[in-house]
């Protein structure tokens, strides 16, 4: 890793505190609207995944969880016993298995994910000016910046 001379501004590293603190509370707050109460964070992270990224295998889901095999085959076996995932030969590869969403399994996600927007659209229209929305939406523009390589 490369070592950087510049000293951090005391205004960035106050926008860096506000942000990650924002951002926690957010996220807890999303996953107390999320309806999943049932699921672990690691059964929930695994639905997300293969409703955005479609089929996969264990292996694959384990590797970019970044847990190992046995603790994604612990995952996946509760999500079955939910009823929320289904396995299929891989037409590549007889030896493998592939990993999609149920139909309960997409409707889950789906409306977890209504239930989300819902809450956070309600609550920037409940407390915040058009002026305050329109900032952030800008801010969001600002932060997305700071993912890119």
């Amino acid at each position: 890793m490369e070592e950087t001379t510049t000293a951090l501004s005391p205004s960035a590293v106050r926008a860096a505190r506000e942000v990650r603190v924002v951002f926690s509370r957010m996220r807890r707050r999303l996953r107390e609207v999320a309806g999943f109460d049932d699921l672990t964070p690691s059964q929930t992270s695994v639905l997300s995944r293969l409703s955005k990224g479609g089929a996969a295998s264990a292996s694959d889901l384990a590797a970019a969880e970044g847990v190992r095999p046995q603790s994604m085959a612990a995952t996946l076996a509760a999500l079955g016993r939910h009823g929320l995932i289904e396995r299929r030969p891989d037409p590549d590869d007889g030896r493998r298995q592939l990993l999609s969403l149920t139909a309960a399994g997409r409707e889950r996600v789906a409306d977890s994910r209504h239930a989300r927007e819902e809450w956070l659209a309600r609550a920037l229209q409940d407390h915040c000016t058009e002026d305050e929305r329109r900032t952030v939406v800008e801010a969001m523009a600002v932060l997305e910046r700071l993912t890119q390589p």
